[in-house]
């Protein structure tokens, strides 16, 4: 079978569906399908033709038009015109009418499917001319893979009544040109006034900016109230400047380096880095607020945030109406195509925990990665075939052409707010320069740039063609051009005169009433404690599982197990101080927001937080039944990802910094496939932008015979990121820190992130546990003693954190050593030194300091205990130094972890103790 024969198969199998959709109820098709059928079977059933109806040669012409119908809608857009300075690729079969079965002899004959596109009978050559006008022009069109019959239906309808062409009034047409005329001159005049500096120029994609301008218009229009944007730096100046209204002369002032002030504890970022946050008016006077997120120069890594942004404003803003606010984010064809944060911030669209109503994708495809060529840099067709993964549609319009491209977006932001989906719009451009503007694009790309050399930028090419319509004289296009330059002008020449001036950083909006954090908030405790009576309460309602539904046994057996800590023994354990602490904070009027794998259960199934009822899917969960109105209890297994998750919580986090929002990684080693997010947002943020955020990162850490991917959550990647007092760093050993630890996210008048090393055996460990008093009294303990020795009587101290103080402990009451002090350092970070040197005050006749740790010596804690306590006599007791973070040989594991303990509590006396069994368990290691 031929391809042509093959095309025109698969087409008929179309008109097929609907014949059989008209013999079981004509009723259900549209009426022209019903003249055409009527007349198909007479036909059939005749043998002859009759007067009025068609031949039975003509009906297989009439399917071959339909054929063509549905050929140009399904594949007209691989014959579009949408590249302004490249030849298309050709692709076979074409659209020819020799595909479908027709030819030139057949364009005055006049075809009932003429119906289909909204014609009525009509003559070939009009149906064609429409298809041709709709599908293969300034704009292609990706709809047909969408599976749903009402959405195909929608854009056919819109887009073939006016043949996908613009229709704009002369004011429309002047605002157009105004925002494209400010796009191509501020380029031009940074270009000229600014030689060397890097700005990541739009130009090539300027009309990127009355498209932005334009869906703001539309959007509002359609009930949008705000729209959070997120982009990498090609063109956010011009971004920030025309459509976030940020004044020229303050992006003046970044060029000219007066906006450092060497004082502020902040470090800044370049100036196509940083965010904004502003109302602008819309044409018709509606009040339109935008943000536009403050993005690393890792390309894509804003998306999650810009979608978890979007969803904190959502739920909590607009009282969870997605219709009120859309987010926005701005793609190169390079990273859209090649970083898979793209393909996990996909698949969350529509997941109940992330989704947000739909995104508008706007894709600067010039055609270039940072140097490659796009035939190197993706194997599929279209840089934006990843849209596929979720249905969404895709427009592609050529850049030169920007009443087409407004046109589209409008289009865009409509089927948004009509079906709450993603949608895509791939703008077919070209970068004047190379990736930056001391760039040699020649280099690598010398054919492309030939054809650059010689092209108009966008506004030439509309101005040129509002002549040619007769809208405009030319001297109006000047006009604007010489009025705007001059207004630049002027600017520059102010912020060339002023002094520096510094403004100290307000916290707005959501942000209202807190501050940034001094290093004096660090050296005191903040009282975290709940009183008994409510504690009590609370304990009691979310161990309550309703008499009307059965749960599995083992889950009624838990439940009654924890009303028992709560009523009798007044000990909880770990799962019960977690779950006290979202209790708490949601009765006090705090949203919570969980999410991660498996977080709902618990990777060690200790949480339950929600629980299923047997033998059916409802859901149970009891925390969220002592929420207060508008502070929710929101848990949620995510999907298997990382990095777009986190990204995701961090954005919901910095919009929501009175809600305690939570990130849990399955196990602490995963978290390193979100370390971008970390490393770009979580540490450095504050310090960049001066974005604070108060999200907290729970990861499973501890060494237990799981193997090298089972065992460590990286604290030594965490503690080599802190600095300027940036962040939380905990390992905790009791209920009641990580009840307070957790509650003092929210208690203090600044907000920082915090992560959790959480422990996997203490879930279950009997000694792991803590009496109310400990949640009714005082606070989070940054480190805790050893009430069980007197401090004269102490030759050595031995500084832990985490797990492997409950085997330490063990081995201490075991040998019933009163001569060794086992302290817990709760936080690393900040470091508390006064409590640490208070107590090695206390212990003053100690003649030996550890910091005792499971991870090896190059990992851990002790990297970085090292070098902040250089100057004090303290040693390390570790594993080996490795390249892998823990063996996989449980047998091993054993030895490894008796040898730490052993060496903890040598004697002094015994010189050659510690030597001795390194070298043994070096020789087990080779041997094992």
């Amino acid at each position: 079978m031929d391809n042509l024969t093959y095309l025109n198969n698969a087409h008929t199998s179309y008109i097929e569906s609907l014949y059989q959709q008209y013999k079981q109820d004509p009723e259900s098709v549209e009426f022209g399908w019903q003249k055409f059928f009527e007349g198909f079977d007479f036909g059939q059933n005749s043998g002859a033709p009759a007067a009025g109806y068609e031949t039975p040669e003509h009906v297989l012409k009439e399917i071959n038009v339909l054929n063509m119908i549905n050929g140009y809608r399904t594949r007209g857009h691989l014959f579009t015109k949408t590249n302004p300075v490249r030849e298309r690729r050709k692709y076979f079969p074409g659209k020819e009418l020799e595909t479908f079965g027709l030819s030139d002899a057949d364009l005055d004959t006049v075809f009932n499917a003429g119906v289909e596109v909204g014609l009525g009978p009509a003559k070939l050559r009009d149906i064609h001319q429409l298809l041709e006008d709709t599908y293969c022009q300034s704009i292609g069109a990706e709809y047909k893979f969408i599976r749903n019959p009402l959405k195909i239906k929608w854009f056919e309808d819109k887009m073939e009544v006016g043949r996908n062409q613009p229709k704009f009034d002369i004011d429309q047409k002047k605002r157009i040109l105004h925002k494209l005329n400010q796009a191509v001159v501020f380029e031009n005049f940074l270009h000229t006034k600014f030689l060397g500096q890097k700005r990541f120029s739009l130009e090539g994609a300027e009309a990127l900016i009355p498209a932005l301008d334009s869906v703001i218009e539309k959007g509002s229009d359609l009930g949008i109230e705000e729209f959070v944007i997120g982009m990498a730096h090609r063109g956010r100046l011009n971004v920030l400047a025309n459509i976030m209204n940020k004044t020229y002369k303050d992006i003046f002032t970044e060029f000219e380096g007066k906006n450092y002030d060497e004082s502020a504890p902040f470090g800044g970022d370049v100036k196509y880095h940083m965010g904004f946050s502003t109302d602008v008016e819309t044409a018709k006077g509606k009040t339109m607020h935008l943000s536009l997120c403050p993005n690393p120069s890792h390309l894509e890594t804003v998306d999650g945030v810009v979608t978890g942004i979007a969803r904190a404003k959502i739920d909590q803003k607009y009282n969870n109406d997605n219709t009120k606010l859309a987010p926005i984010l701005i793609h190169g064809d390079g990273s859209v195509a090649g970083q898979g944060i793209v393909y996990e911030v996909l698949q969350m669209a529509k997941l109940d925990a992330y989704k947000t109503g739909g995104t508008v994708h706007l894709v600067i495809n010039n055609q270039v990665g940072f140097t490659t060529n796009f035939k190197d840099a993706r194997s599929s067709t279209y840089c934006t075939d990843i849209a596929k993964v979720i249905l969404a549609p895709v427009f592609h319009v050529n850049g030169d052409d920007v009443e087409a491209l407004v046109y589209a977006i409008n289009l865009a932001m409509e089927y948004r707010q009509t079906f709450h989906n993603d949608v895509f719009i791939d703008i077919l451009c070209y970068r004047r320069y190379g990736h930056n503007e001391g760039d040699e694009p020649r280099f690598t790309q010398p054919t492309l740039y030939k054809s650059i050399d010689k092209h108009p930028n966008p506004r030439e090419i509309y101005i040129q063609k509002l002549q040619s319509q007769g809208s405009f004289d030319a001297n109006l296009a000047k006009e604007m051009d010489k009025s705007f330059r001059k207004m630049l002008q002027e600017r520059l020449d102010e912020v060339k005169q002023q002094q520096p001036v510094f403004e100290k950083p307000v916290l707005q909006g959501a942000w209202k009433g807190l501050r940034f954090a001094t290093p004096a908030d660090f050296y005191k405790s903040v009282n975290t404690s709940v009183d008994a009576k409510t504690i009590v309460e609370l304990g009691n309602a979310i161990t309550d599982l309703p008499k009307d539904k059965k749960f599995i046994n083992k889950i009624e057996k838990l439940f009654a197990d924890r009303k028992k800590m709560v009523n009798e023994t007044k000990t909880f354990d770990w799962a019960m101080g977690e779950l006290l602490a979202y209790a708490t904070l949601v009765n006090e009027g705090h949203r919570v927001r969980f999410s991660g794998e498996d977080v709902e259960r618990g990777t060690f199934s200790h949480r339950h937080a929600v629980v299923k009822v047997e033998d059916s899917d409802e859901e149970y969960t009891p925390v969220a039944t002592v929420a207060k109105p508008g502070a929710p209890f929101e848990i949620y297994n995510s999907h298997l990802s990382e990095y777009g998750v986190l990204g995701f919580e961090y954005g919901y986090a910095m919009a929501s910094p009175n809600a305690l929002t939570i990130w849990e990684a399955q196990f602490g080693d995963f978290v390193n496939g979100a370390q971008i997010v970390i490393d770009q947002y979580i540490a450095s943020a504050e310090t960049k932008w001066q974005r604070s955020n108060n999200l907290v990162m729970l990861l499973p850490h501890g060494f237990e015979g799981q193997g090298p991917e089972h065992s460590s959550a990286r604290i030594e990647r965490m503690l080599e990121l802190c600095a300027d007092n940036n962040m939380y760093i905990v390992n905790l050993t009791t209920p009641a820190q990580i009840f307070h630890a957790l509650r003092r996210q929210l208690k203090t008048e600044y907000r920082k992130p915090l992560t959790v090393f959480s422990p996997k055996s203490l879930l279950r460990h009997p000694a792991c546990v803590s009496p109310l008093a400990d949640f009714t009294t005082g606070g989070f303990q940054e480190i805790i003693d050893d009430a069980s020795v007197k401090a004269k009587n102490v030759k050595k101290v031995l500084f832990c954190s985490g797990k492997i103080y409950y085997e330490l402990l063990d081995q201490q009451q075991k040998d019933e050593r009163h001569d060794v002090a086992v302290v817990r350092v709760e936080q690393m970070y900040p470091f508390p030194m006064e409590q640490y040197n208070a107590i090695k005050e206390k212990y003053s006749n100690a003649e030996e300091i550890f910091w005792v740790q499971e991870e090896p010596e190059n990992m851990g804690a002790w990297p970085w205990i090292v070098r902040h306590l250089r100057r004090e006599p303290i040693e390390v007791i570790a594993r080996q130094e490795s390249s892998s973070p823990a063996t996989g040989y449980a047998k091993l594991h054993v030895v490894q972890q008796l040898n730490i303990i052993s060496r903890a509590f040598a004697s002094k006396v015994d010189a050659n103790v510690k030597e001795t069994v390194k070298k043994a368990v070096k020789k087990t290691e080779k041997v094992d």
